[in-house]
């Protein structure tokens, strides 16, 4: 038996206006998981429990099958564990995003113009970091380059009392009633503006017409977490493929291999053959378990992208479902598909939010009864399926 998990990243929204009223997923054209909906149970599940953060971390945890409430520690330790970055149980670690603000004289009054900073590329953003770790570099906290916008910062032997705010949370918004309440995390902010305003990459990336990636802000705290590996749990080996050092960590984390799939971006434009084709390398090679991990349509619905955002799903059908069916249909051994998102991302809102979202379960060797049914977030819920412990939803997959 093989299982296998493909999810869509903020996949799930709410009706469009440019879309008729549609979401994206009613939207998109995608006949490969439209056609397993019709044979599979659909349903609803709650992936963040209530009082957490409606954040990548906590809903993947759960759809990797650990209890966010026994296992969240925080989203940048996950990432940690991805980057090889050494943690003591005593430090406390934070994403450390670039971005674009705008150019007002005030901090304080500064708009978060782009929580991307145009996607800055790995390169760009690693001699950036490089100069804000070698300008504010202590023994107590450094920085540590990650991929594309994504970075880390470790504050060591301090304990974690913060309330810092998503990025991604407050775009187009003046950042003043956003700024970290902890003076030293708000000083460290500033500097990296003071540092990165002027640096040569970001003259020229102003000069290509893009925006600057001039400043560090600091959120997604927590401290070293402590998984019990999948081998352990449930005596399967498996892989990750995904471009996001968060996922990668929580990989690392359940010991499961983590596969590196050369111009995966975490984008609309990642190389969603290669995803594919590492997935089904690792079947082949023994995996009994392969989580793919999309994050196309969540950058989409962060950056108000309705054509991407329909794009990524419809990309995500026929180059990641279809190829990955077509290996194990012809493989000729039974197998498991979940298909899901891990948390909507709403264009209206262009953030995550902790609503309900649709799943879909295949079972190759149940007995195939046909219904009128597409996967959609409507659809899905005209089932009668609710699962409020998204956590649980691994036992199902694994039918154990």
């Amino acid at each position: 038996m093989k299982y296998v998990v493909v999810l869509m990243d903020g996949a799930a929204d709410t009706p469009v206006a440019e879309l008729g009223g549609k979401t994206p997923l009613q939207a998109a054209e995608k006949p490969h998981i439209d056609r397993l909906a019709r044979v599979s149970e659909v349903g609803m599940v709650t992936t963040v429990p209530e009082g957490f953060p409606p954040g990548s971390d906590v809903a993947n945890l759960a759809v990797f099958g650990y209890d966010p409430e026994i296992y969240y520690t925080g989203r940048s330790p996950l990432e940690a564990q991805s980057m090889g970055v050494p943690l003591e149980l005593s430090d406390t670690t934070f994403r450390a995003n670039l971005v674009t603000l705008s150019d007002e004289e005030d901090y304080a009054q500064k708009t978060m113009v782009d929580y991307s900073a145009d996607e800055v590329s790995t390169e760009e953003a690693h001699q950036l970091i490089d100069a804000v770790n070698e300008a504010l570099r202590t023994g107590d906290y450094e920085f540590f380059g990650g991929i594309s916008y994504r970075h880390l910062m470790v504050w060591h032997r301090k304990e974690n009392r913060f309330s810092l705010t998503p990025p991604h949370d407050i775009s187009d918004r003046v950042v003043g009633p956003y700024l970290p309440k902890d003076e030293t995390i708000l000083a460290l902010m500033k500097k990296s503006y003071e540092i990165l305003k002027d640096h040569p990459v970001n003259r020229a990336r102003i000069e290509r017409g893009l925006h600057p990636a001039n400043s560090l802000w600091i959120w997604g705290n927590g401290t070293k977490p402590d998984l019990v590996p999948y081998r352990e749990r449930f005596g399967i080996k498996g892989a990750v493929v995904s471009a996001v050092d968060l996922v990668k960590g929580i990989g690392r984390c359940a010991e499961l291999d983590v596969l590196e799939v050369e111009g995966a971006t975490g984008t609309v434009h990642t190389n969603f053959d290669g995803k594919a084709q590492a997935a089904i390398g690792a079947l082949k090679n023994g995996a009994d378990f392969v989580y793919v991990h999309l994050e196309g349509a969540d950058e989409a619905g962060h950056r108000g992208e309705v054509e991407n955002k329909v794009l990524s799903i419809e990309r995500i059908d026929e180059k990641i479902v279809a190829p990955i069916q077509k290996y194990l249909d012809a493989a000729g051994e039974d197998y498991h598909m979940l298909i899901m998102p891990d948390h909507p991302t709403p264009l209206a809102i262009k953030t995550h939010s902790a609503d309900p979202i649709p799943y879909l379960l295949y079972r190759s060797e149940a007995p195939e009864t046909e219904r009128n049914i597409r996967y959609t977030e409507e659809d899905a819920q005209k089932t009668g399926i609710y699962n409020p412990k998204g956590h649980t939803l691994i036992h199902a997959l694994l039918g154990r």
